[in-house]
């Protein structure tokens, strides 16, 4: 193992220094993260880890001033965006989309049990200390439902026995926001504190907007409805009794209001339009993780959870707002415990053995449910020689649905598996690999069991969705000065869950929707992404994503939400040591989405830039201004559904 972390330590610290986060991955936990909080890292840290999780750190977060997590990833190679019609922003990590790519922070599970969704836009980063996205190579460690891939949102651990940060921002739309951070590492104690206040009233409408509605809501400068508040809270109380072991207890409440933007397109369908109001999206969450050494050779450490999320939804009958019908709502519990055992002892291995429970309970207004998911798995990883590793995973899982409103109780299996193999081309860290994965997702309760308003049957009988994936990729220096990754991947999903027509009179007619396992599916692209330092005062770094998707069950039905080219660069000037200059460029081509009854429209390409300015007057304080979209340009994510025009900001940042 010394060898390995050798031949790793100088990628990582020149990644690092060059602000690639998309394609460093550290060895071990950099100053000011929580490392009981990754997943992956047990133990010994095992090599061929550095490609199979990108990392971005709290530093490029800030840089990119990704207040969310969802401004966050979008700076990452195989990751897009898209804002849907209830004002949630939805990620896709090379096609798979929320439901497939479950979220965790600090390796508990935050994902909605009802429908499996995450809003990425509610999550802010403020107390974060990097968020970790794993793809095809995603750790079954993790447990269930990682078909496409694993987002981690790691929180801080202090390093000293006292430091901190607090924040001030204001932007277009009247954004308000401010943060603190407060840690203290006293040896065999540690404490985590962090409050945020994130708020708006709108944003702006970008140049020659217009909204084609029959009765327009949006026409003065500012998006009508568009407003947001969310509020979070963290704290993390921890025990590190000597060098190997450590106990800590998190607690993470969070709580929102937003408004729902109105439809602005041309379609003529009658439920394109909604008032909608959010007066409440509050989640809670409390966690408790350990790490215990026993012996020389093993490692225990456990995850405990207890998670609520509560959500209300207003409908009004017009954009006047005053008259609404009763607040529909619903509350979704998660209780889960996992316990992972490692093991050193036989010589080029490193076992991995991980139990997981997770309890599921959703209440639709009386109405209950409830599922019980377990899981088991092993892995191993083994070093073949001093170039070569070989990684191997397997697991088993099970769901049950234990209680269900007043339908058929069903249940499900399914198993994974992984397989990863690495070489080390160079002593620099320069290492190419090859990843096979075999990976499921459940089919969520509402897949089951939603109506969809009288719409649609139930169907208990739902099997898991699957995928297979292929990955091939390099990563390393091409030249002097400058560090890259490389991937090619290929999926093909299999039982993807679609909604298809069945003659029923249930629905009051003579046919009813309902959800099968019909789908067949293909993703296939290219990754490409470099970071190079320039000279000493200029550094740029860019990624790019190709993304194919293809319907193979009927190609006839496109799939929607995902561009295929996909574009991010930035270019940074130090002219002296007060002040840093940056400009960025984002730009997509070929984003389909779904139109009027069945019928499918080509967004328009788009390319937006933006300029930052960073003053640092003394060590410790930064005042930054920021222009994004910078030529306010109209483009959309979705359609009817425009993004932010010119939009500005103007930070303080205070370290101590």
């Amino acid at each position: 193992m010394t060898n390995v972390r050798l031949l790793l330590k100088p990628l990582t610290s020149t990644l690092v220094a060059l602000g690639l986060c998309a394609t460093a991955d550290h060895v071990a936990a950099a100053d000011g993260v929580f490392e009981l909080g990754t997943v992956t890292v047990v133990g010994e840290t095992a090599f061929g880890e550095a490609s199979a999780e990108t990392q971005l750190t709290q530093d490029e977060i800030t840089r990119n001033n990704a207040d969310t997590v969802a401004d966050a990833v979008r700076l990452l190679p195989g990751v897009s965006l898209t804002r849907n019609s209830r004002n949630e922003e939805m990620l896709y990590l090379r096609g798979f989309d929320a439901r497939q790519v479950p979220v965790y922070v600090d390796g508990v599970p935050l994902y909605v049990p009802y429908d499996g969704y995450v809003d990425f836009g509610r999550f802010t980063t403020f107390d974060l200390a990097e968020i970790r996205v794993a793809k095809a190579g995603a750790s079954l460690l993790y447990g269930p439902n990682t078909l496409g891939g694993a987002i981690n949102l790691v929180t801080r651990k202090p390093v000293k026995a006292f430091e901190g940060d607090a924040r001030l921002g204001l932007g277009a739309g009247q954004t308000r926001k401010a943060a603190v951070n407060l840690g203290g590492n006293q040896g065999l104690w540690y404490y985590q504190l962090g409050a945020s206040y994130l708020d708006a009233d709108g944003f702006p409408l970008p140049k020659g907007f217009k909204d084609y509605k029959r009765n327009p809501t949006d026409t003065g400068s500012r998006r009508e409805n568009a407003y947001r508040t969310d509020k979070r809270l963290s704290f993390k109380l921890g025990l590190t009794p000597n060098a190997t072991d450590e106990y800590a207890l998190g607690y993470v409440r969070q709580e929102g209001e937003k408004g729902n933007p109105v439809y602005t397109g041309t379609s003529a369908q009658k439920n394109a339009v909604r008032y909608w109001r959010w007066p409440y999206w509050d989640k809670d969450s409390v966690y408790f993780l350990s790490t215990t050494r026993i012996g020389s050779n093993n490692v225990l450490k456990t995850r405990l959870y207890h998670d609520t999320y509560k959500n209300g939804l207003d409908m009004y009958r017009d954009a006047g707002y005053t008259q609404h019908d009763p607040t529909s709502s619903y509350k979704d519990t998660s209780k889960g415990a996992t316990v992972e055992w490692a093991n050193y002892s036989l010589q080029g291995h490193e076992l991995r053995f991980a139990a997981h429970y997770k309890r599921d309970e959703h209440d639709d207004e009386g109405k209950f449910y409830r599922d019980v998911t377990t899981s088991l798995v092993a892995e191993d990883t083994i070093t073949l020689s001093e170039r070569w590793q070989l990684s191997l995973g397997m697991s088993h899982e099970k769901r049950d649905a234990k209680k269900v409103h007043q339908w058929p109780k069903g249940s499900a299996d399914a198993t994974n598996g992984l397989a990863r193999l690495s070489y080390a081309l160079t002593q620099s860290g320069d290492e190419v690999y090859a990843i096979a994965s075999h990976k499921t997702r459940f089919p969520t309760i509402k897949d089951r069991y939603s109506a969809r308003m009288g719409r649609a049957l139930p169907n208990p009988d739902l099997r898991p969705e699957t995928a297979n994936h292929l990955e091939l990729g390099v990563s390393g220096q091409p030249w002097p000065g400058g560090r890259g990754q490389a991937a090619v991947f290929y999926s093909r999903m299999n039982d993807q869950i679609q909604t298809v027509v069945v003659p029923s009179s249930a629905c009051g007619g003579s046919t009813c929707n309902q959800a099968q396992n019909v789908g067949r599916t293909r993703n296939m692209g290219l990754e490409l992404s470099l970071a190079q330092q320039l000279s000493a005062q200029w550094s740029m770094n860019a990624s790019y994503t190709y993304l194919d998707r293809t319907n193979l069950s009927d190609r006839r039905v496109t799939l929607t939400e995902t561009p295929r080219h996909r574009l991010f660069a930035a270019l940074n000037w130090l002219p002296s040591a007060q002040w840093e200059l940056r400009a960025t460029l984002e730009a997509e081509q070929g984003r389909r989405v779904n139109f009027d009854g069945g019928t499918y429209r080509q967004l328009g390409g788009f390319g937006t830039a933006g300029l930052k300015a960073v003053y640092k007057p003394v060590k410790d304080f930064a005042l930054d201004f920021s222009v994004n979209n910078l030529g306010d340009k109209w483009y959309e994510l979705a359609d009817g559904y425009p993004m932010p025009g010119r939009f500005w900001y103007i930070n303080g940042t205070y370290r101590f």
